[in-house]
This record gives C-alpha cells, sequence and structure tokens, in this order.
C-alpha cells in the first residue's frame, strides 16, 4: 500500500489536473456559445438559398453551369476539415480515418498522385505529411478555429477555377457536422459538381417540397445562374467552416467534461484510501501505546 505521503501527492497533482480540465472546459464552452450561434444563424440562410436553387432550377428551365458538368473521374480534390490543437476527444482521429478510407477508395481509380488534399487544420496537415505519395494542395491551417468568410470564399473560388477548367474533376468535403453539444456527425459531400436535379433535405432526411413558382427571370436565366452558383458555392463553404468549428469546441467541451469527471472520481477514491491508511495508522499507533502500558 502506499505511503500517506504518496496518496497526498497524487490528491495534490490530480487537484491540479481538475484546475486545468475544468478551467479549459470554460473556455471551450464560452467558444461554443459563440460559434453554435454563427452556425445557427448561418445555416437557415445557406439552406434557404440552396432551395432557391434547387426551385429555379426545378421551374422547367433549360440552364447550364460549368460547375454542373459531369466528367470523367481523373484527378479529384478532398477538401479536409479539422483543428488546430487536440484535447478534443475523437474530433481529429475520426477525421483523419475516414480520410484515409477516402484515399483508399479513389487511389485504385485514379492513382494516389491524382488525389489532393486541402487541409483545413493543423492536425490533419500533419496527417497529410504522413501519407506516403500524398501532399497537401496549400497551407490552410489559419482557416482552423477562426472563420472567415473572404477564406473560405478564396478557397471555394480556387476550387471552381480549377473544377471548370477540367483540372479536377471532382471536390468532396468532409467534416464533423454540429448535431448538439454531445453528437458531432462525420459527413462526406461532394461539392463539385453540382447535382442541379437533387432535391434539398433536411437533416431528418426528409425531402422538402419545392415550391411552386412561376418565376419572372430578369435580365436572363444564365445570367441570374451565373451570379447565384458561385454565392452558393461560396457560401456552402463557409458554412461547413463554421460547422466544423461548432463541431470541435463542442468535442471538446465534452472531452473537458470527462476528464473533469474522472479527476473528481479519482480524488475520491484516493481520499478513501487516504483516510483508511491515516485510520490504520492511527490504530497501529494506539496498540502500540496500551502494548507499552500494559508491559
Amino acid at each position: 500500500m502506499a505511503s500517506l505521503k504518496e496518496v497526498k501527492g497524487r490528491i495534490n497533482s490530480i487537484h491540479g489536473t481538475l484546475k486545468i480540465t475544468s478551467a479549459m472546459k470554460m473556455v471551450a464552452s464560452s467558444k461554443l456559445h459563440k460559434a453554435q450561434e454563427a452556425i445557427e444563424n448561418m445555416l437557415p440562410y445557406e439552406r434557404r438559398l440552396h432551395r432557391m436553387l434547387s426551385n429555379f432550377l426545378g421551374a422547367e428551365l433549360s440552364v447550364e453551369s460549368p460547375f454542373a458538368v459531369k466528367r470523367e473521374v481523373k484527378k479529384v480534390a478532398v477538401v479536409v476539415f479539422a483543428s488546430n490543437s487536440s484535447l478534443c476527444g475523437g474530433f481529429n482521429a475520426n477525421v483523419i480515418r475516414h480520410l484515409n478510407e477516402v484515399v483508399a477508395e479513389y487511389e485504385p481509380k485514379v492513382g494516389r498522385e491524382n488525389i489532393l488534399i486541402y487541409p483545413v487544420g493543423r492536425k490533419v496537415a500533419d496527417a497529410v505529411k504522413k501519407m506516403e505519395g500524398l501532399t497537401a494542395a496549400g497551407d490552410y491551417q489559419h482557416m482552423s478555429g477562426k472563420p472567415n468568410y473572404q477564406e473560405a470564399a478564396d478557397l471555394a473560388a480556387e476550387l471552381m477555377t480549377r473544377f471548370a477548367s477540367g483540372e479536377i474533376q471532382q471536390v468532396e468535403l468532409l467534416y464533423n457536422h454540429f448535431k448538439s453539444t454531445s453528437t458531432q456527425v462525420l459527413t462526406r459531400e461532394t461539392y463539385l459538381p453540382l447535382d442541379l436535379s437533387a432535391g434539398h433535405t433536411d437533416e431528418k432526411g426528409e425531402e422538402q417540397e419545392a415550391m411552386q413558382a412561376d418565376y419572372l427571370i430578369e435580365p436572363s436565366p444564365e445570367q441570374v445562374m451565373e451570379e447565384l452558383l458561385p454565392k452558393v458555392l461560396r457560401m456552402k463553404m463557409y458554412t461547413v467552416l463554421l460547422d466544423s468549428t461548432a463541431s470541435e469546441h463542442a468535442a471538446r467541451t465534452m472531452a473537458m467534461q470527462i476528464a473533469t469527471d474522472n479527476a473528481n472520481d479519482l480524488i475520491q477514491e484516493l481520499t478513501l484510501i487516504y483516510n483508511k491508511s491515516r485510520q490504520q495508522a492511527i490504530t497501529n499507533e494506539l496498540l502500540d501505546i496500551v502494548g507499552g502500558s500494559m508491559s
């Protein structure tokens, strides 16, 4: 059995850890509140914009777009969203594991050298460096943690340009979708080419009914689509960035909560051991005293 001094030292050490995890939980919870407010304000707008596009295209208009052209996939880009720091449970590990699965899926089709990875976050960027035959298509670590619309729009613009020119034939997004503080859903979506025939679905998977509207379009359907489609794509990239950030803070809040609870449980166990040991030591001393007086 450990000595009283050793047990007391462990209790003091865990108390120090408890203070750290409690503070980190409070910080993560505060950041989560702001990130959750941002994504909850943005999601309805992005979904309404997407629904407007779907309804617009469903109004028997024959409009073509360079962002909806489906070609034989010879080169694919994967935009992966993770975090710059750790201590957030399986948030980063799940994304990186899924990225390996996506790479393994495309490798027989296009070859490892034709898989472009756009890593948003230091953790996934470090993971890509360790993947043989893969290189990051740029440095986007600064985007993680501090979502900025202009940076997200610039990334979307680069992908749109490379897709429209035919340099890449498919773009996928890989990120954690924020559902609640305790639940983040690993999500994989096709970003390009756009599926202009698909209706928009809500989180429950129920297809929403398209509004029956007779559109009066000015100056022309082509010009409206030319303005609307890039806006939808830029907004989608920014929304996913906000979504991933909210998921990161939620995962870190839960991880620090679990760590704090475990520290409290461990302190209770060690305190019980300490008290029992102390009681045993006092009992032994009393027995020695009683035995000495009788002799």
